[in-house]
């Protein structure tokens, strides 16, 4: 049975370091897959107006395909091309609720995320995706930093 990782990506430069180390754990596990995520911040509830909320389906759909396209396809074959079992995954919600979600469908036995750089105000008041993860995680994750 192979180890299944997940790897958390921001869409930044430190989605790389995710991608490195897991790149490393993987070569040290030997039979791993790498299940590469994106979560696209998505809210289920909506105070707009009628035809807003009908544009949402498509905006999501546009958003899904941009993130696989310029996030997700280019880290996969990276993978893939070095030899290891990598698959993209992208949806919508809250990144630690997703993540976590994975983890549990796909049999994961680690996330690996990266401690994102950004901070401010915003992050201080409600916190970040990764502390939030860190903290109802049903699986070990791994930041690094």
């Amino acid at each position: 049975m192979s180890t299944k990782l997940v790897i958390g990506l921001d869409g930044h430069g430190s989605g790389d370091r995710a991608l490195a180390y897991a790149k490393h754990m993987a070569t040290l596990i030997g039979d791993c897959e790498l299940l590469i995520v994106y979560v696209i911040e998505w809210s289920p509830y909506s105070f707009q107006t009628a035809e807003e909320n009908a544009m949402r389906k498509k905006r999501r759909d546009e958003e899904i395909s941009t993130a696989t396209e310029r996030v997700i396809d280019p880290a996969v074959a990276s993978f893939n091309s070095a030899g290891a079992t990598a698959r993209g995954i992208v949806r919508h919600g809250n990144v630690a609720d997703i993540l976590n979600e994975i983890s549990l469908e796909e049999n994961a036995t680690q996330i690996i995320v990266s401690r994102s750089s950004e901070g401010g105000f915003a992050k201080r008041l409600f916190g970040s995706s990764t502390a939030n993860l860190v903290m109802s995680a049903s699986v070990p994750v791994t930041v690094v930093g």
